[in-house]
C-alpha cells in the first residue's frame, strides 16, 4: 500500500515542481552553484562564460528548464546464431574475490533543442544507477551549439542546420557534418540523431569512416565536431544568420 501511494504522489506532482523541489533543497557546494542558488546567475550564457567545469549537475537543472534526455544503444545482446539486438547498456565482467559481477555502462544524451546539448557515461553495478549518473555526467558536459540555415537560397529565418562544415575524430572514427537545406532531414547514423535532434539541428550531410560500431568513439567524435561551430570564428557577413544556443523559460 505504501508504495502505492508513494507512485500515486508523484504521478499528481508536475515535472516543475519536482524540479523546483529538487532545487529548493540543493545545497550547493560551489560558487557557481551558490551564485546560481542566489540568483546571482539565472542563464546558462552566464554559467558557459565563467570557463569553468561545472562540478554540480542542479546548476543545470536551475538554468534549463525544458531538458529532455534520451540514450545511446552502445551496447548488444548476445543473439542465438551470433547477432543481437542493439540496447543501452554495455556490460563488462569484473573479477572479485566472490567471483565474476557484472558492470553496467550507459551513455545519455540531455539537450533542450535550442542550442543546448551533452553527453556523459554511467557505469554501476546495477542499470538504474549506471542510467541516473550517466544523466548526471551528460548535464555536467553539456555545451553550446550555433545553428545556421543550411542554404543560402532559402528564405527559411529559422535556423536548421549547422553554420558550416565541421569535423571531428576519436580513436579509429573521422565524421564530418555539412550543412544541409531545409527539409533534408538528418542523414546520419541513426544514435547520432538522437543528439542532433536535442541540440535542436533538423537538416544535415554527414559523412564517416573507421570503426563507427563503436557508438562510444562516434559520439565523442560528434560532440567534438558540434563544439567547433562555436570555437571557430565567423566571418562577418555569415553572423547574422547565425543562431547561438537559446533558453526557452
Amino acid at each position: 500500500m505504501a508504495i502505492k501511494r508513494v507512485r500515486r504522489y508523484r504521478e499528481e506532482i508536475s515535472p516543475e515542481d519536482r524540479r523546483a523541489a529538487l532545487i529548493e533543497s540543493w545545497k550547493p557546494k560551489t560558487e557557481i552553484g551558490r551564485k546560481v542558488k542566489s540568483g546571482k546567475i539565472t542563464s546558462i550564457e552566464e554559467v558557459l562564460n565563467m570557463g569553468r567545469r561545472i562540478l554540480e549537475s542542479e546548476i543545470i537543472d536551475a538554468v534549463i528548464m525544458n531538458l529532455e534526455s534520451d540514450y545511446i544503444n552502445i551496447g548488444q545482446r548476445k543473439g542465438k546464431f551470433g547477432g543481437g539486438k542493439r540496447t543501452i547498456f554495455r556490460t563488462t565482467q569484473k573479477k572479485t574475490k566472490d567471483g565474476n559481477r557484472p558492470v553496467f555502462t550507459v551513455m545519455a544524451v540531455v539537450g533542450n533543442k535550442d542550442g543546448y546539448v551533452g553527453i556523459g557515461l554511467g557505469r554501476a553495478k546495477e542499470t538504474v544507477p549506471a542510467r541516473e549518473k550517466a544523466i548526471r555526467n551528460a548535464k555536467l558536459n553539456i555545451i553550446q551549439i550555433a545553428r545556421g540555415n543550411g542554404s543560402w537560397e532559402s528564405e527559411v529565418s529559422e535556423p536548421n542546420s549547422i553554420p558550416f562544415e565541421v569535423r571531428g575524430k576519436s580513436g579509429s572514427v573521422e565524421v564530418r557534418f555539412m550543412p544541409a537545406p531545409p527539409g533534408t532531414g538528418l542523414v546520419i547514423e541513426n544514435e547520432l540523431k538522437k543528439i542532433f535532434k536535442l541540440a535542436g539541428i533538423q537538416d544535415v550531410w554527414s559523412k564517416s569512416k573507421g570503426q563507427t560500431r563503436q557508438k562510444i568513439n562516434l559520439v565523442n567524435a560528434t560532440m567534438q565536431a558540434l563544439g567547433q561551430t562555436t570555437e571557430l570564428k565567423i566571418k562577418e557577413v555569415q553572423k547574422p544568420l547565425v543562431k547561438y544556443g537559446s533558453i526557452t523559460q
